[in-house]
């Protein structure tokens, strides 16, 4: 059972990524997928989660209107697509399931979050 992110890389400022995220020994269908990110010295925080049971998405404010999540239950995959890239944006992206999960962006529920991936590093610099 295992979540796998790639995709990410450097990149210049104002550039796009498409992250990828991978699940194995289970089913995405019942999981709320979200991704979080971890900049250097900070504290990992949330940016983008979608619901299983409806497909709702949600963002923090930060990457509203630049990121968009989604997720194919048959491909057992989700992606995260980041465009109009900034320095601030510069992490280790990370993505994580869990199941039946709400999605709230606005707290931090890393502990209630049942698997995952290992990361993967997005560096915006010119």
């Amino acid at each position: 059972v295992q979540l796998q992110a790639s995709g990410g890389g450097l990149v210049q400022p104002g550039g796009s990524l498409r992250l990828s995220c991978a699940a194995s020994g289970f089913t995405l269908l019942y999981y709320a997928i979200a991704w979080f990110r971890q900049a250097p010295g900070k504290e990992r925080e949330v940016v983008s989660c979608m619901r299983s049971s409806d497909g709702s998405a949600f963002y923090a404010d930060s990457v509203k209107g630049r990121f968009t999540i989604s997720r194919d239950n048959n491909k057992n995959m989700a992606w995260l697509q980041v465009n109009v890239l900034k320095p601030e944006d510069t992490a280790v992206y990370f993505c994580a399931a869990e199941l039946a999960g709400p999605c709230m962006v606005t707290v931090s529920r890393e502990a209630e979050y049942d698997y995952w991936g290992q990361g993967t590093l997005v560096t915006v610099s010119s």
